[in-house]
């Protein structure tokens, strides 16, 4: 059992002013792994104090120096790395193997990143008769999900550090330990007290007290659109400044003259990753109407080779959902997706073979002839669910992929480089991969519509928790 019993605020272990607890789950048994303080405002108060007493020294610290302080973080993360990958894989439920690659390794490699960043970044410039200076918005704080839990608190709290910001955190509370161990990193690199917090609670306890704070400058979100807008309805009261990355329904878009066996595979992998509990994933493939019928058993083929297992053995590569609430609510939309008639290709809503008893698992599901305006083709599942759409010419699919609440990520497949970019051009979406491109760690990353606003990752990270500052100089 992992207990931890204490938060993290002005450099040392603070006694909870509550004694209740949160449970946490092991995704793959759905026994109790341990548990974590139920934060309140008293605790979450004491953090944004800290962080505002801390600013100050902070943000005049030399650059330099906080970048030194990062590289720290990076290397002690990096002693953990193993440990984070297994507590990952059981509070989350993504296969080991991928766990350390990923939900350690990103983390791991995002903080060195910025240590680099803020070394190089241009932090004043000469305009005219004006210095323009790049100065820190102030307290950050940041609210991460459970889905990459530790990747998503370091494109928070890395780029905010590098800029001068002080930081509260309040991870999920479905996958909150990973949280504990980079404080004690944070701890053992010798950060100053207060520049890093941590609480831990509820979203409607400590998460609204988090942004009601008056001494908190500014709010990193990243989760549900839901909690998004009421996040945005409670900072304006105080103009505070807001970046949400929000949902997603995220279309590849496979071309007529795309290699469709590449294609479909590339989708498919995609849409599976994490269980599908990623916010990029593509869930709604498109596909010519005369392709249909191939694409449809490529898909099925594909999806066989994602059979759920056990996350910690190292040949699993489907692990299960993080939590019976999100198990529930996948085979709601599987049903749903039955209900409205789309064609169930494979899978289903009933548990898989061959899993661990009491794990959240769901088989992995493509369904076909999925209508653009159903449920199941509108609406986030956060599951291993593919829906296969199909399109008339590349103006309708453009149109299809285009109509929807969210604008995150996305995916264009075809033989002709320049013919998939015009098509990508057009897509509203804030990342669109052209072939399968890999992942970038220093390319912008956020969305478009009710996917949200602002930027994470490389210097489009940092810039997010900057002021502009103009010293007008006499001629």
């Amino acid at each position: 059992m992992l207990i931890r019993d204490k938060f993290y605020i002005n450099g040392q272990w603070t006694a909870a002013s509550s004694k209740e607890t949160i449970d946490v789950h092991n995704a793959g048994t759905g026994e109790v792994m341990g548990s974590v303080p139920a934060g309140t405002e008293t605790d979450m108060n004491a953090a944004a104090r800290a962080a505002r007493a801390a600013f100050d020294s902070w943000s005049q610290l030399p650059v330099a120096k906080r970048a030194e302080y990062l590289a720290k973080i990076s290397a002690g993360l990096k002693q953990r790395a193993e440990e984070l990958a297994r507590t990952i894989a059981q509070e989350v439920g993504m296969p080991i193997k991928l766990a350390g690659r990923i939900q350690a390794g990103l983390p791991i490699a995002t903080f060195a990143n910025y240590a680099k960043i803020a070394a190089e970044f241009a932090f004043e410039d000469k305009v005219g008769n004006s210095v323009v200076l790049r100065e820190p918005v102030g307290v950050v704080g940041a609210i991460t999900p459970w889905n990459y839990p530790l990747h998503q608190i370091a494109l928070k709290v890395a780029p905010a550090l590098a800029a001068g910001c002080t930081v509260v955190l309040k991870p999920s509370e479905i996958a909150p330990f990973n949280a504990f161990i980079l404080a004690d990193v944070v701890h053992e690199a010798g950060l100053p007290a207060g520049v890093f917090n941590l609480v831990t609670g509820f979203g409607p306890v400590v998460g609204e007290a988090l942004v009601k704070h008056p001494e908190v400058d500014m709010i990193s979100f990243t989760g549900s659109t839901r909690a998004g807008k009421r996040i945005s309805e409670l900072a304006a009261q105080m103009v505070k400044r807001v970046t949400l990355e929000l949902g997603g329904k995220s279309a590849s878009i496979i071309l007529d003259d795309a290699d469709l066996a590449a294609a479909v595979k590339g989708t498919v992998t995609n849409c599976y990753l994490n269980s599908g509990q990623t916010c990029t994933a593509f869930t709604r493939m498109l596909v010519p109407e005369s392709k249909y019928a191939e694409a449809k058993a490529i898909a099925a083929e594909v999806a066989k080779a994602f059979a759920p297992g056990d996350p910690m053995a190292e040949t699993t590569r489907l692990g299960p959902l993080s939590s019976r609430m999100q198990l529930e609510r996948v085979r709601g939309f599987i049903n749903k997706g039955i209900e409205e008639g789309a064609e169930l290709v494979a899978g289903g809503a009933e548990a898989p073979d061959g899993v661990p008893p009491g794990g959240y698992f769901v088989k992995p599901t493509v369904f076909g002839k999925v209508d653009p305006k159903s449920t199941i083709g509108q609406e986030e599942i956060f599951g291993p669910v593919l829906s296969i759409i199909t399109y008339k010419d590349d103006e309708d699919a453009i149109r299809i992929a285009n109509d929807t609440i969210y604008g995150l990520a996305g995916g264009v497949w075809s033989k002709d480089e320049a013919r998939a970019q015009k098509v990508a051009r057009r897509m509203r979406a804030g990342q669109i991969d052209i072939n399968g491109g890999p992942f970038n760690m220093n390319a912008p990353f956020g969305g478009f519509k009710q996917s949200g606003h602002g930027r994470e990752a490389g210097k489009y990270g940092l810039e997010e928790f900057l002021e502009y500052k103009s010293l007008q100089l006499k001629a």
